[in-house]
Parts: C-alpha cells; structure tokens; sequence
C-alpha cells in the first residue's frame, strides 16, 4: 500500500493591526497574496474578529512566511510561532523522510515539518508556548529515531563509517574465499563469511527494523532478505558479495551526495563566531550572535563581516562572491550596506548593525538551501511512494517465483530459490529511486555557489518548464539605481523641507526610491528625521508620522484616497515630468507640499538577457508596472519586451499573470519590490532579484538570484533545464538496465554475482551522472 498523504494544516491565527482605520486594507492585501501562494488551500478573514483562518500543505508553507509578511503592512500575530532543527543519528532518513514528516505533523502544536534525507536535518516550525523544541525531540526518539547532539564537524570514523562498514564486509568475505581455497575447515570460511554480513547488514538492518516495523518493505528489506535466501542455500561467498557491494554502493552514494552538501557546508563556515562590538570607543570581543539592531561593531581588514549593517566610517571593498557569485570585490563607503559573511580586503570599517543574526543576509541564504534540500520535487515524490509499492510488489513476486514452480514441481528446489534469489536482487529499484535526487541536489548545489537559491527540487523543475516570463520594471529590467532629477515643492514650501520631510517618511523604506531621496537629502546636507507609524500601502505609496506631521508620499491614487488633489500648476508639472520619461511621486500632509520626480537606469544586458531566454524556449516575455504609460512604452521599446502593462496594482498584476497562464501555460514572474510579493506568489516560478531585494519578495519567491545581474536567470533556467534532461536520462537508464537484468534473472541468463554487479553498477552510474550537475552551467 501506498504511504498515506500527509495530513493538511488548518490554524486560526488573532490579528493584531497597527493602525486600526487602515485594518481592511492591510487584510484585503494579505488575504489576496495568500490566496495566490502555492500550497495555501484556503483563507478565511474576519474583520470584525480580527481573525485569519489557513488551510495549508505544511510540507511547503510556513507561517513565519507569513507573519514576516503580514508584520510589512502593519498587522501582527497574536501567538508566536518558532523555528528550530536537530539532526538524527543511527539510520539513514530517505526511507523514512515522509513517514517522520506524517508522524510529526500529527501534532497540532507543530506547524510545518521538512526532513533533509541527504542532511539527516529535522527543521520544524511549532506554536510557542504549546510545545518546545526538546518536547519535539523527545517525541521523535519515541517514534525510533535517534537524536543526534548538534556538532560542528563529524568526527572522520562517524563520517565514514558507512565506508568501513563496506570494506571489512569486502575484507571478511575474501577471507572467507581465501580460506576455502587454501583448505581450511569449513567452519573458519563459515566465521568469515558471517562476521562479512554482520558488517554488510550493520546500516541496513536498522532501516529494514524501523521499515517492517512501520509495515512498509523497503531497498533494504529486499537486499537483506536475498543474502540471508543465498545463505540458507549455503551460497555464503554470494551473500557476503551482495552485502559488500550494496553497503559499498551506498557508502559510495553517501559520500557522493555529500558534495552536494557543500555548497550550504561552506555558507555555515562563512559565519564569523565572534566580532568586534565598539563601546565608549573601545572595541570588545562578543559573539556575533548576540549582536543587536544599534550595535556599532568594527571590521577589520581581512576578517568576515559578522552582520547586515549600513557603514559608518571607512572605505574598503568587499568580496561578495560566496553570497551573490560576483567575482569583482565592491567598493563600499559610508552609508552603503554591509552583508553578512562578505570578507572585508584593505580598509577598517565602522559598521551599524542593522539586523539580528538570525535575520541577515547570510542567516537568510542559509535557510533558504536548507530548504531546498529537503524539499522533493514531484518527480521525486512520485517515486518515493512507487518505491514503496514495488518493494512489496518485488517480495510478493520472489514469493511466487519460489511457490509457484515448486508446487509445480518444475525443477530442484534449491535452484528455485537461488533463481528468485537473483530476481530479487536485480529486481530492486535502487537506482530508479536515487536517480532523481542525485540530480535535484547537484542542481540546487551548482546554483547555491553561484548565488542561485532555488527553494526546492519543485521549483528547479518548474523552471525547465516555464513559457512565459513577467518581469518588473524598476529594479529587474532597470538598474533600480534610480536618481532625483527635481524637487518641485508647493507654494509656501522651500525645496530642502519638502525632501527633508520625504526623506525621513522613507528612512524605513526598502524601496530605490527612497534611497535616492536620502542620497539626495546627504548631497544636500540635510538630516533627515526617525519616522514614526511607518506603514508601506502597496500600488500606492507609503505613509509615516514625521516631526508630528502624518506624511504621505505616493501617486495620485493615494491623494485621492486621502481627499488630496494637486493644484493646476503642479498638475501640470507632473504631466511635463512623466512625459519626459520620469517617474513622479506627490508629497502631502493636510495639503499637498510638492513633487518629487526620479530617473532610472536601463540595464544594458537586459535585450541580450530576453533574447537568451527566448533562445532557451521562453515563448513570451511581459513588463508589468506600476509606473505611468509614457514611462514603460520607453523601456518596453529598449528592451524589448512582447507585451507591456502600466499602472498596476499588486491585484492587477496578479491578474494579468493569470491571463498570460491561459494563454502561455507555465508563468514565471521576476521582481524585488514589496509591491512585487503577490506577483511572485501568483505565479508558478517566482524570482527575486538581488540581495538588497524587500525581505517579503525573498520569502515570498521560489528562486532567488541574489546578485544583481539579470543574466543569473538565463543561468539558472539553463541549469534547471540541464536538470530536467539528467532526471529523464537517469530514470530511463535505470528502468532500461532493470528491465535486462530481470529478463536475464528469468531466463537463467544473470547468476547471482553478475545481477548484484549489474544492480549496484547501475546504482552508481545513475549517481555519477547526477553529479555532473555540479560543474559548468
């Protein structure tokens, strides 16, 4: 029987709302994001109760998702929800990886469950105050697995342990041989032969415990159940053969599949455990992880950078490469970002910690390939619970390949069973089962040491598959560097208030351009105030309380909202200024104070980059913005785009990807704005782009690219591609080599020696194959 799906979450969450008369929006604007995200079945919101209902796959949703996501528009969480992992010990989890997930899931307190199989990893997300991370453990042991003590690196023996397993198994089985053949009694080549499936059966036998125990047959099950049928027939040199090279193919595969880990291994060791925080002028050695948001900490040259933060004093520049894949080292100098795990070359730096550990960038990219892992793309899925049915299906047919021509009396029993012996060992699906994340893994591995995060085996797949691509505007098709190019204030107004009073209602924004009013603001000396009430209003603007003045800065939908409209003549300065290719936003109080319009830069690689994708089978590319006509006609015509729309909120983009799935099929959505989340949502691949992107679009997509080169899309479509095609070489290599093996067990052709050489051969070359992904592109 097929294991039994996993059981779908359902949470009632109490809402908190920062600013009461806003409530509804903010909800509305939740709730349709939500709605959009791949793996929410259901929402339900109730205003009046300040209450949000969820129906989820916590397979593939978080609600620590969802509480960063809803904290950005002013609404809060009621109860607490936590993140934590340990890692298991004594067996291998790919067996077992669903059945820990159902186990675990069952528990009402706990929200969301991944197990990493290649990492023996547990990452569960659980309601504090209902339970804790050791009641989670506690629980687990009682179901059979071990908990493993967290280290920082595996002693060598208990990372090879698999490996010497499998070699005093081969060690003791020649001796066994070596013995018979110098004449030595029966008995010590006897010894020999056991102590050799004692060693062979050492990892095995657990999993094939813990397998029946759950009333499931696994690899395993069979393996074991064919070397102890040779021994009954007295083959033991055949026996010991088949344990030594299964537990050599799977000592082989492990440490194989370890290169895969690598990429997040090297991401762990990039995080410096201590820095230099100042104080009173004097710098003291702390823990990086007790760092806080204010903190003032120095980096020094050639040491890691310990923390996000915005630099103080110095100039230096930074090797980002192990973050973003960029191989040039960026210049920095004060006011610009710091991101944590980039190594400073030349300069001292003074930095202000502007994240808490476990929410910066490194923190971040850490999580995300841990998630990767241990999702499963559904190729993966589909096998995993194939192999399970075949398993029993293969023991069932051994069965009555012994039965059957026995009561038929069609040859010598013995013979019999040695043939149902060998058919039991080709028959086994490991490489069927291996084939595919062998692959995926390598996949995610390449493009985590590029700066490429697919969130999981799911979204690599859907990459390779993607026909139609909508991309943002400022940020994604231009640089997002985007400049002031004229203050207009209103009568009554001086020039510097009016970007003073914007620069501080933005000093909390993540969007360009309010880094551009602050750039702006510096060049002309100003200081610009702490915001207070800061809350963003998506496809509108955002709103502050700045020197006691309640601020809005936006379009003119946001105007309107506020019973605000422009005079005749900045009316007709704003219709000058967007004509000319500029974007414009209105400043406003009780009345409005000015206009503030910007320009931004085309990216130069962006026709090459459409072009690329076209090239790798993307039919149709899309620009979707908020910005006015005039503006994307010009960067729809310099980049080349198929179809352009303009001045869209975040549901109208929502929108209009549906429209382009019906015509396209699979949709990818490319942007790094806040406005940007229930587009990424919506679609079937959503991107983000660089790592200065609003935390809600890197939470909220599937692929991250976190340079801020377009070109890394064509890379990891590419990848995702080449991923696909070594999935569908594997299973069909797998299928094709069982399939002869079989036919050769059946007719007599294949002995036992040559079906285990044959079986576990094909194991490792599907390994081998997959792990060709790890180079090139």
């Amino acid at each position: 029987m097929p294991p039994p799906k996993l059981p779908t979450k359902h949470i009632r969450l109490p809402l908190q709302f920062r600013e009461r008369e806003n409530a509804d929006r903010a909800l509305d604007y939740l709730m349709r994001t939500l709605e959009a995200h791949r793996g929410i079945t259901q929402v339900d919101v109730d205003l009046e109760h300040a209450t949000l209902a969820l129906t989820y796959d916590p397979r593939v949703f978080g609600l620590e998702q969802v509480r960063k996501m809803a904290q950005r528009i002013g609404i809060e969480f009621a109860r607490k929800f936590r993140r934590g992992s340990f890692r298991l010990g004594g067996m291998g989890l790919r067996s077992f990886a669903q059945a820990l997930e159902r186990h675990l899931l069952d528990e009402d307190a706990i929200t969301s469950v991944t197990v990493n199989p290649g990492s023996s990893r547990v990452t569960v997300e659980y309601e504090d105050g209902r339970t804790d991370l050791g009641r989670i453990e506690q629980r687990v042991a009682e179901l059979g697995y071990a908990v493993r003590p967290e280290e920082r690196l595996e002693p060598w023996l208990k990372r090879y342990l698999e490996l010497a397993l499998a070699l005093a198994c081969g060690g003791f089985a020649l001796l066994g041989f070596a013995l018979g053949q110098l004449g030595a009694a029966p008995a010590w080549s006897t010894i020999s032969f056991v102590l050799a499936y004692i060693a062979g059966a050492w990892e095995a036998a657990p999993e094939s415990y813990h397998s029946l125990r759950r009333g499931t047959v696994d690899i395993h099950t069979l393996m074991l159940a064919a070397a102890a049928g040779a021994a009954g027939l007295g083959h033991w040199g055949e026996g010991s053969t088949l344990l030594f090279l299964f537990a050599l193919s799977g000592a082989l595969e492990q440490l194989a599949l370890q290169r895969t880990s690598r990429a997040l291994s090297d991401l762990v060791a990039l995080k410096p455990s201590d820095a230099w925080r100042v104080e009173n002028g004097e710098e003291l050695a702390v823990l990086a992880e007790t760092l806080q948001i204010g903190d003032r900490i120095r980096i020094k040259p050639g040491e890691r950078v310990p923390a996000d933060g915005q630099i103080v004093e110095g100039h230096s520049a930074l090797d980002l490469s192990a973050l973003t894949g960029e191989s040039t080292p960026v210049e920095v100098v004060p006011g610009g970002e710091v991101f944590a795990g980039a190594l400073n070359h030349h300069g001292a730096l003074l930095v202000r910690v502007t994240k808490q550990a476990s929410d910066n960038t490194l923190a971040r990219i850490i999580e995300l390939v841990q998630q990767a892992q241990a999702g499963r793309a559904p190729t993966q899925r589909i096998i995993d619970r194939f192999g399970s049915v075949y398993a029993a299906t293969v023991l069932s047919l051994t069965l009555l390949a012994v039965l059957v021509p026995w009561l038929l009396g069609l040859g010598d029993l013995r013979a019999i069973v040695y043939r149902a012996m060998t058919l039991l060992v080709v028959a086994s699906p490991c490489a069927l089962v291996i084939s595919t994340p062998a692959s995926i893994l390598s996949a995610i591995a390449n493009g985590a040491r590029r700066g490429i995060l697919f969130k999981g085996g799911v979204y690599l797949e859907t990459a390779a598959t993607v026909r139609a691509i909508a991309f943002d505007k400022t940020g994604t098709l231009t640089r997002g560097r985007i400049r002031v190019t004229d203050v207009v204030p209103a009568e009554g107004i001086e020039r510097d208030e009016l970007l003073r009073l914007t620069g501080g209602a933005e000093r909390n924004s993540e969007h360009p351009m309010a880094r551009a009013v602050a750039e702006a603001a510096k060049r002309r000396g100003l200081e610009l105030p702490e915001p207070q009430d800061f809350m963003a209003l998506p496809g509108r603007g955002l709103r502050a309380r700045v020197d006691g003045r309640a601020v809005l800065v936006g379009n003119q939908l946001l105007l309107r909202e506020h019973g605000r409209t422009l005079p005749a003549a900045l009316e007709q300065r704003h219709r000058e200024l967007t004509s000319a290719g500029n974007s414009v936003v209105a400043v406003a109080d009780d009345r409005v104070l000015g206009l503030i319009a910007f320009a931004d830069e085309i990216r130069p690689e962006a026709r090459a980059v459409l072009q690329a994708l076209r090239e790798l089978g993307v039919e149709h590319t899309v620009m979707l913005t908020g910005d006015q006509p005039e503006i994307a006609r010009a960067v729809a015509e310099q980049v080349g785009v198929d179809e352009w729309h303009a001045g869209l909120l975040p549901e109208h983009k929502v929108e209009r990807l549906r429209e382009l799935r019906q015509r396209f099929g699979r949709v990818g959505m490319v942007g790094d704005g806040v406005n940007d989340a229930p587009a990424l949502t919506a679609s079937d691949l959503g991107v983000a782009m660089g790592v200065a992107g609003a935390d809600v679009s890197l939470e909220t997509a599937d692929l991250v690219l976190m340079s801020d080169h377009l070109e890394q899309l064509v890379t990891a479509l590419r990848l995702s591609r080449r991923a696909r095609r070594t999935v569908i070489q594997n299973l069909a290599l797998s299928v094709a080599i069982i399939s002869v093996l079989i036919a050769g067990a059946l007719l007599g052709a294949v002995n036992l020696p040559l079906g285990v050489v044959g079986h576990e051969g094909n194991t490792l070359l599907v390994v081998a194959n997959g792990l060709r992904l790890l180079r090139g592109d």
